[in-house]
């Protein structure tokens, strides 16, 4: 099981992930959308989505730093152990009760809103509870095992462990001893990240860029004094400054 969990589970996560974008690209391209219900209410929507957006911003940068950024360069750079713990403490709970915030609110507008509601397709409802039960759940892991004195230190175990997956020769053993708490979050997250381009997370692998180079959008109004069954003059219309 501890080879399943942490030598193979990773890389079907990353099989799909990849596989599941390219699939999706190719025959559901119109559906590469976050299928927007603003049509429907957008109050609300206003604050809920900003919030949450933030707030899972901030997860994924807590989450890329902690386990990508060893402790040396972090010693290097004058952050002190314990600072560092204080950042991850505070700030992570921070991002993650930001995100919670947000999905919450989320929900009750999907639950409370009639039409919305009849746009929530099962997938939405799959794609919430894993959102988040990654979230409530590494919340979970992180009070559990810190205080102000200190607390777990992942970067010893879980992010050598990740480091190692890019070298394909995974450090299941680091998983020894990690607590329950952090193994169900790290099960959970893999679990997300096969889902997103299953769902409406898919959208998160999406820029705009063309927006940058398209062309200028010309728009002409009628005249006012022109009948609206005239037939439309040709060419170029003189312009008087």
């Amino acid at each position: 099981m501890n080879t399943f969990l942490w030598g193979v589970l990773p890389y079907v996560a990353f099989v799909l992930l990849v596989s599941g974008l390219v699939w999706r690209h190719r025959y559901d391209a119109f559906g590469w959308t976050t299928r927007s219900s603003e049509v429907y209410e957008s109050r609300l929507l206003n604050i809920a989505s900003p919030v949450f957006h933030y707030g899972i911003l901030f997860v994924l940068v807590g989450h890329l730093t902690g386990l990508f950024v060893p402790a040396s360069w972090t010693d290097a750079i004058g952050i002190k152990e314990h600072a560092y713990h204080l950042l991850s403490l505070f700030g992570g709970c921070a991002a993650g009760l930001l995100a919670v915030a947000g999905i919450g609110m989320l929900l009750y507008r999907r639950r409370t809103n009639a039409a919305v509601f009849r746009a929530t397709t099962r997938n939405d409802k799959l794609m919430y509870v894993v959102l988040l039960a990654a979230i409530v759940m590494g919340l979970t892991a992180k009070l559990m095992h810190s205080d102000l004195s200190g607390g777990y230190d992942y970067r010893t175990t879980i992010a050598p462990w990740a480091r190692s997956l890019f070298t394909l020769r995974p450090r299941t053993g680091l998983w020894d001893g990690v607590p329950v708490a952090y193994e169900i979050h790290a099960v959970i997250g893999m679990v997300l990240i096969a889902l997103v381009p299953f769902t409406r997370l898919v959208h998160m692998f999406s820029a705009p860029v063309q927006y940058f180079f398209r062309p200028y959008i010309v728009y002409r109004s009628r005249d006012p004094e022109e009948p609206a069954g005239a037939a439309p003059r040709r060419g170029w219309e003189r312009v008087d400054y």
